[in-house]
């Protein structure tokens, strides 16, 4: 199994920034797929940002250019710089991983981190 944990969501006056952190840790495991997705209310789960491979990124087209995923995989740690964030930008914000836990590849998700962007 994989245990995903993420901190920095809080609440952030329009045009500021916020930093969300995603530590995955367990058993022997490796990390595929990584990214952040949104669940704001009312909507659907949306994908913001993901590495599909190691060196090969998505974003939203609603968060590019202000948003940035980055990867320590020393740490098994992904982040997400959020920058000139607006209101629309209010979430849930949620980490997610595809992994090798043995011979299976599995999706894991993090329960999930609050961000409020006020106007």
């Amino acid at each position: 199994q994989v245990q995903l944990v993420e901190s920095g969501g809080g609440l952030v006056q329009a045009g500021g920034s916020l930093r969300l952190s995603c530590v995955a840790s367990g058993s022997t495991f490796r990390l595929n797929t990584v990214g952040w997705y949104r669940q704001a209310p009312g909507k659907q789960r949306e994908l913001v940002a993901r590495f599909r491979s190691v060196d090969t990124t998505d974003y939203a087209d609603s968060v590019k250019g202000r948003f940035t995923i980055s990867r320590d995989n020393a740490k098994n740690t992904v982040y997400l710089q959020m920058n000139s964030l607006k209101p629309e930008d209010t979430a849930v914000y949620y980490c997610y991983v595809n992994a090798w836990v043995g011979d299976v590849a599995r999706n894991f998700w993090g329960q999930g981190t609050q961000v409020t962007v006020s106007s």
